[in-house]
């Protein structure tokens, strides 16, 4: 019997190539790497290789070798959320301004009104068995409500809008969408998994208290960062890393899941320290690329839309169209409600209907949790997909024949929310 290691070898260098394979392919045709990278996981999945040839599946794949390859790629999705929140910057949600704060709030509310409706719907064909009824319906409707902000930047950043006033202002709403879904997972997690409640509270309470504690901390945590530096910049590198797997243990002891705690840690270390940057950069080159891939396969290796029951692909077509229409509809509605013309509001609209990333792990703790089944897992795997998948052409297409929105002149006139590691943008 072969040892854990030796089925390791075989297996991360597979999901690697393959991921990588997947990413170049993506940018060829104008797409961020996550999206050639989410579609690998899926291909070496049973939707594709184990259904056309499982022995290969499982030579390249060994079932003995996914607790281990499952493991490394969870720690991974822990480094790479800490990086999420290392760049996402809170100071654009306090100068947000009235039209950054309306896109933000329709791109949140309506999805979730239509995502919650939707859920009552689906709860008897396709919740699992077991889960009451208001977990499943809350989480369906958050997971409908997300954004994914990293793979927003990644996109604006590659067509050069990052800087210019159509991407500052996307990113701003992106980065309040963000933080707004965050907490309302939290919430529904920690109601999730609570045995009633009064534990939900005690929950939800602890997070704040840790949120606060985190905040509190910042300058110690300067200080100690820019201590190290002076030591030695693998220093600094071993006390992020150590902070966030602290902050994550935190967050799992509370009974929220430890993805959180690494996010919360990112959000609130200081990020304007060159020793910080450069070491965020350093794990970005490490985690990113090479060990972040296994999550993506363990996320493959769950999403089977071979055998996915006939009568089931109608709510994978319902679910696409609910989650398309609450994002568009409830960003570019708020964007004309706030005075903005109806070019501008349909970019919103598109642009905060990318998923990406955030939305596959909001997925898999909704699974990992057991509140949505594997067969709900798999068609909103698929909506994740495709939204991400449309938001760059569709882009492309707005944004033809307008200079005006990609002119950089008058990004300084309104908030700014760009990326603080550009690396950790996928």
């Amino acid at each position: 019997m072969s040892s854990p290691l030796s089925l390791v070898l075989v297996a991360v260098p597979t999901v690697v190539l393959a991921c990588q394979a997947g990413g170049w392919a993506a940018r060829r045709l104008g797409q961020p790497p996550v999206v050639g990278e989410m579609a690998a996981g899926m291909l070496l999945g049973p939707s594709l290789l184990g259904w056309l040839a499982p022995t290969v599946q499982h030579t390249l794949l060994p079932p003995a070798a996914l607790p281990y390859t499952s493991v490394i790629g969870n720690l991974a999705l822990l480094v790479f959320l800490f990086l999420v929140g290392l760049e996402l910057d809170l100071r654009s949600l306090r100068t947000a301004r009235c039209a950054v704060a309306a896109v933000a709030a329709g791109s949140i509310l309506l999805p979730l009104g239509l995502g919650a409706g939707l859920a009552v719907v689906m709860y008897p064909a396709l919740a699992p068995p077991g889960v009451s009824r208001l977990p499943f319906v809350l989480f369906v409707a958050t997971a409908l409500a997300v954004t994914a902000f990293p793979v927003l930047a990644r996109i604006l950043t590659d067509r050069g809008l990052t800087n210019t006033r159509l991407g500052a202002f996307a990113l701003a709403c992106a980065a309040t969408d963000d933080a707004l879904a965050w907490c309302l997972l939290i919430a529904v997690t920690a109601l999730a998994t609570a045995g009633s409640p009064l534990d939900a509270l005690t929950a939800l309470a602890l997070t704040v208290t840790l949120t606060a504690a985190l905040a509190a901390a910042r300058p110690l945590v300067r200080r100690t960062l820019a201590r190290a530096a002076r030591t030695s910049e693998d220093l600094v590198t071993v006390l992020l890393i150590a902070g966030l797997l602290l902050a994550a243990a935190t967050t799992d002891r509370i009974g929220v899941h430890p993805a959180f705690g690494a996010f919360l840690f990112g959000a609130t270390v200081p990020r304007r320290l060159p020793a910080v940057e450069r070491s965020a950069a350093r794990l970005q080159g490490v985690f990113v690329p090479v060990l972040l891939p296994l999550f993506f396969v363990a996320t493959g290796l769950r999403t089977d839309l071979v055998h996915l029951p006939a009568g089931q692909w109608g709510w994978a077509a319902l679910v696409l169209v609910v989650g398309v229409a609450g994002k568009w509809a409830g960003a570019a509605g708020a964007a004309r409600l706030a005075g903005c013309d109806r070019r501008w509001s349909a970019l919103m609209g598109t642009l905060m209907n990318c998923r990406g990333i955030t939305e596959i792990v909001v997925l898999g703790i909704g699974l990992q949790l057991g509140v949505i089944s594997t067969n709900l897992f798999t068609i909103m795997v698929l909506m994740a997909v495709v939204t991400t998948a449309a938001t760059a052409p569709l882009l492309d297409r707005l944004t033809r024949d307008a200079p005006d929105l990609t002119t950089p002149a008058a990004a300084a006139e309104t908030v700014t929310a760009t990326p603080a590691t550009p690396g950790a943008t996928r």
